[in-house]
């Protein structure tokens, strides 16, 4: 499996964020949800419901994940279970 600091390192492609890594678009979440408090919405923390897709989307163009971007340049296919893990490791190594 991948090193959590590289995951954690891995280019974000566009993303409602505006982060350029999964590290920084972590960091932006749980500040979001700091700010709003109440108010933040875990199903559109940045206004769309697809978030979680957008570091998903990230993981497999970097191979941390299997997964395929069709020919348009958008994710298609992603395992999401493993994508989860990624995350999960990532976030027990933020500092």
């Amino acid at each position: 499996m991948t090193d959590a600091q590289e995951i954690l390192n891995t280019p974000m492609f566009e993303n409602d964020a505006e982060a350029t890594t999964i590290r920084e678009y972590l960091k932006t979440l749980l500040r979001t949800l700091w700010e709003e408090g109440v108010r933040f919405s875990g199903k559109r923390p940045f206004g769309n419901s697809d978030w979680e897709f957008e570091l998903y989307d990230a993981l497999v163009r970097a191979g941390h994940i299997n997964g395929t971007i069709d020919e348009y340049g958008d994710l298609d296919k992603v395992d999401e279970a493993a994508g989860g893990k990624a995350i999960f490791l990532a976030i027990e190594a933020l500092d």
